[in-house]
């Protein structure tokens, strides 16, 4: 039985971005279930590290999303063969990219997280998510809570934070979103303010679908960019 520093030195010889919150994050997805001891330590055994190395070698190698992965170790628990696996070319481009971030979080944001759970969701530490609000990345709502589109711009800043991108080089994105942001609620605004409640109701309907063809706009541009490098 090895603790979770144990696990983490084994696993960083090949995948050494790994951390010790990303195996608890992954605990908590129900990908891994360790043993605790009396006092409330975790305890792994090495079925348990094979799981975890077959998760990270999944999101590694093959893009797969941890529901899908969660899927292939079922099969593999019943003695059943895993799905295939998409070939090493098959990733998505930007536009289908955008796509699945766009239906990843209802329209209205149903998630509502407290600092700490949101931290916890995003992989991230205290000191990465007060960078990020300092540069206007992130905030929270009113009520001092992060609903979904709050934590899918966390977990995507950090993506971006393990190719090297700080905080201050995503400032010119943060601003061409307020731009777009401008644009649409110089649609929308009459709409907002009509009296009849199906205009106002029309107005977020719109606000919604401009917001996806932007970002969609966005995607197909950047995916035609990269596709005329040489």
């Amino acid at each position: 039985m090895l603790s979770i520093g144990a696990v983490l030195a084994f696993l960083r010889d090949d995948f050494p971005e790994v951390t010790i919150s990303k195996i608890r994050f992954l605990e908590a997805e129900g990908l891994v279930e360790p043993q605790r001891t009396p006092s409330g330590y975790r305890k792994f055994s090495s079925a348990d590290l094979e799981r975890l190395a077959y998760v990270l070698r999944m999101q590694r190698d093959h893009y797969l999303p941890l529901r899908v992965i969660r899927e292939h170790l079922d099969a593999i628990e019943r003695g059943e063969a895993p799905p295939a696996l998409p070939g090493p070319d098959s990733r998505p481009g930007p536009l289908e990219e955008a796509d699945r971030e766009l239906v990843a979080v209802p329209a209205g944001g149903g998630v509502r997280l407290g600092r700490a759970e949101l931290l916890a969701a995003a992989e991230a530490g205290e000191g990465e998510l007060a960078e990020w609000e300092s540069y206007g990345l992130i905030a929270p709502g009113p009520n001092g809570g992060y609903d979904g589109e709050a934590l899918q711009v966390a977990r995507l800043v950090g993506e971006l934070g393990r190719f090297g991108l700080e905080p201050r080089h995503l400032r010119a994105m943060k601003a061409a979103a307020d731009r777009e942001v401008a644009l649409v609620e110089q649609v929308v605004a009459p709409l907002r303010r009509h009296r009849n409640p199906q205009t106002r109701a029309h107005a977020e309907a719109t606000a919604r679908e401009l917001a996806t063809l932007s970002v969609r706009l966005h995607a197909a541009m950047v995916q035609a960019g990269l596709r005329a490098r040489p």
